[in-house]
């Protein structure tokens, strides 16, 4: 009898310990929600009531696009000129930060840096977006410094592998990612530029992982590669539900978006 008892407990044990070893896949984690230039469906992109409603519409973390004045003064706008903004046209890298805030009026100038910064909660992130040439990374890194931010909230993202290399080399800590934007060559049959080739650069300029166009085509044998270095995975721009699903399932770790107050519910966040 206690031979048979014994015997029980050791196939029940060996069942229990089966189970444990053989757990169920884990749901996808839910990615970080990235408002696109702030809430930029229902505000001017990149102003401070854009920002601010982002924050208020649940967003995760804000992306700004961020150039160098001619004074060296750090500005929010995302193209090289005024034109799409206001009725005079000027070079940003050509114009002090004063002339080119006059030509929008209030609330809906063109914020600083500093004054973007001062909008994120001590618990969200942003995403600093560099539009300039390298001659913007020692200016960043001070008004990081000076703001009082902490370094783990802030990503900085550009297209410039020389601006990403830079960066890393004088703050090896602070977040980087490298833009890219896939598109498919119908000669070739395929997505270029192909993960390969995003990886010798992401190895190149030492970012921490890539963020990706959300082009349709993009698939888990696309986005694999980079997991499987241990590289992180964002995407942009998603605004419908149905891609916000597909990119959480490829992995990503955030998903930048002009409708985060749609996107958290397309989410059931």
């Amino acid at each position: 009898m206690l031979s048979r008892f014994n015997t029980l407990i050791f196939f029940s044990t060996l069942a229990y310990l089966s189970m444990q070893a053989s757990p169920t896949s884990p749901a996808p984690q839910l990615p970080l929600i990235v408002a696109h230039r702030g809430a930029s469906a229902d505000a001017p992109e990149n102003t401070l009531p854009a920002f601010r409603l982002a924050w208020k519409q649940g967003a995760d973390a804000i992306e700004g696009d961020f150039h160098l004045t001619r004074d060296k003064r750090i500005i929010c706008i995302h193209n090289s000129t005024t034109g799409k903004y206001a009725n005079k046209s000027l070079t940003v890298r050509k114009t002090k930060l004063a002339d080119l805030q006059a030509l929008v009026p209030a609330p809906h100038q063109f914020p600083t840096l500093a004054e973007v910064i001062a909008t994120v909660p001590p618990d969200k992130k942003l995403y600093i977006e560099i539009k300039s040439s390298r001659q913007i990374v020692r200016p960043l890194l001070k008004e990081i410094d000076a703001s009082g931010i902490s370094p783990q909230q802030v990503v900085v993202i550009a297209f410039s592998g020389r601006v990403i290399k830079k960066l890393k080399s004088q703050r090896p800590s602070l977040k980087a990612v490298l833009l890219a934007t896939p598109r498919y060559r119908s000669k070739a049959r395929t997505l270029e530029p192909a993960p390969e080739q995003l990886l010798e650069a992401i190895k190149r300029t030492g970012a921490d992982g890539v963020s990706l166009y959300a082009h349709p085509d993009i698939d888990a044998a696309y986005t694999q590669p980079f997991l499987d270095a241990g590289l992180e995975l964002h995407v942009w721009t998603v605004d419908a539900p149905e891609t916000a699903k597909k990119w959480t399932d490829l992995g990503a770790l955030s998903l930048t978006t002009n409708k985060p107050a749609t996107l958290r519910q397309s989410l059931g966040l």
